[in-house]
Order: C-alpha cells, then structure tokens, then sequence
C-alpha cells in the first residue's frame, strides 16, 4: 500500500525558510513586491492568485493585482506590462494564464522583462533552463515537483520519468529538468497511441493534462512515485487527473488533490520573487 505524500508539511517547513529570508531583506530596507495581472474568467485562476495573496500576506511580500474583463486588448495588457517592467518598486510579475482567447499570449509573455519572469516562461528564461543554465527562474508547478520529489529523497539518475502532458506550464520544462537530474524521460501527449504503454514502465510519473482520472492503478508500475497535477471540478468536488484512492494499492508515493503540487506551485512563485530581489539588489 503507497502513501500519500504529506506536501502541506513540505510548504510549512519551506515557508518558514523563505519567511526568514524576506525578513533579511527588509532588515536591509528591501521589501519584496510582486505584481500580477489576471485577464481571464477561469475560475482556476481566480483560486490561485487568491492563494498567492494570501501566502504573500503570510510571509511579508507585497502583491498588487491588475484585473481586467473581457473588453480588455492585448495593448493594454503589454501596455501595464512595460510600465511594471520600469517599476523599480516591483521585482516580480506575474500574468496569469490562461489568458481570455482574444489576447496575445506570447506577445504578452514576451514583453516581461527577463529579470522579473518570475512565472518563468519568458523565451529567455525557458531557452536558459533547456540549454542547463543554472541562473534562471524555474517555472513554478515543475520547480515545485521538484521540491517534493527532492524532499522524499527520489533518486533521479537511471530512473524512467514519464511526463503525460507536453504543455509550455508543466509538461515541456518538468522534462528538462528531469532530464538534468540523469532520469531518462518520456512525454506523452493527446495524439500518443495508448498511453499505458508508457505509463506502466515509469518509475516517476508526473501527470498534467487536466483530464480527470485519465490514469487508473492498472497504468501504473508497482512501486512508482506519481505525481498529479490535474485540478478537476467533478461534481462540486476537486479531484485529480489520477485515481488517486485506487492507485495507493499499486504505487510508493502519490501527491494528494487537493493538497499536493498547487501548494507547493504557490510556494514556488513566491521563491521566485525573493530571488529576483535579491539578484536586482546585487545581494551575494
């Protein structure tokens, strides 16, 4: 019988080292400040940037929103993105995505500046993470896989990872990544035929399609670690992409939904805040 990966225990010890860190900082006169801008009714993201807030709230960083409706343009949203680039109060921005469909993602993505893509999905930043460059920003759901695969231990190096999901988000940089840490790593996506083939071999499986319950415990290897990321509203319920209760009798370790890599994906937003901070203060 696996477990369940206890993640709201893994972001209360790291909260508490980032806490520590932000109070440095303004014991130098520094206060770390993010900025989000949310152009969508998803209702996802509205959860998110809530939550944003309120961890922002608990560790001292300041957060200012610029919400829009749908008759926004993508000039007003590039527009508020440039003015934010110049803010030296701001050292971090935050677009969240998904975008209303009308709006130009990439050229809004693109206009952030390198040094406050805190979200990481800045060309610049992504082309540094698949090149192994160590100074860049980490996206934040794969940087926070890692922190709980890192945090019970896996070992990565030989190990077949297999990603179901090729998204920008999650799916692409979590397999570079990966791929860094010595796993041999496989990606599945909607046009591969029979995914349990794969799935069945993966010693670390890390599932992001959005798609609830589309991996069962007979598409798991015995023993595996899995990873879900899915966020599914079932019913007034939120449940995973995995079969969660099913597949503990098959795999080690399993991340709960709720509970599990959105935790951790705050989490890694706010990491990436402070690290801005600092690097834009030249603190060593």
């Amino acid at each position: 019988m696996g477990e369940k990966i206890n993640v709201k225990d893994i972001v209360r010890r790291k909260k508490e080292e980032l806490k520590d860190k932000v109070e440095s900082l303004k014991k130098l006169g520094i206060q770390p400040k993010l900025a989000v801008v949310l152009a969508s009714e998803d209702e996802a993201s509205k959860i998110y940037v809530g939550k944003k807030r309120k961890m922002c709230e608990e560790l001292g960083i300041e957060q200012e929103e610029y919400i829009f409706d749908s008759s926004v343009t993508t000039e007003k949203v590039v527009d508020i993105v440039e003015k934010l680039n110049q803010d030296n109060s701001v050292n971090g921005i935050l677009v969240q995505l998904p975008l209303f469909k009308h709006l130009d993602m990439d050229k809004i993505l693109d206009t952030i500046s390198d040094k406050k893509d805190v979200d990481g999905f800045h060309p610049l930043t992504l082309g540094k993470l698949f090149i192994g460059e160590k100074e860049t920003f980490i996206p934040c759901t794969p940087k926070g896989i890692m922190t709980i695969l890192d945090d019970i231990g896996t070992d990565y190096e030989g190990k077949h990872a297999v990603i179901v999901g090729r998204s920008r988000i999650v799916g692409k940089p979590i397999s570079q990544i990966l791929l860094k840490r010595g796993a041999t790593v496989t990606i599945c996506h909607s046009k591969t035929q029979d995914i349990s083939i794969y799935t069945r071999q993966a010693d670390i499986l890390v599932v992001a399609v959005g798609k609830p319950h589309i991996v069962t415990k007979d598409m798991i290897k015995p023993g595996a670690i899995v990873v879900d990321v899915g966020i599914n509203r079932v019913n007034g319920k939120i449940i995973g992409d995995v079969d969660t209760d099913n597949s503990l009798k098959v795999c080690s370790k399993i991340t709960p939904v709720p509970g599990g890599v959105g935790l951790t994906t705050v989490l890694s937003l706010l990491e990436n805040v402070v690290q801005a901070t600092i690097e834009q203060n030249n603190i060593k």
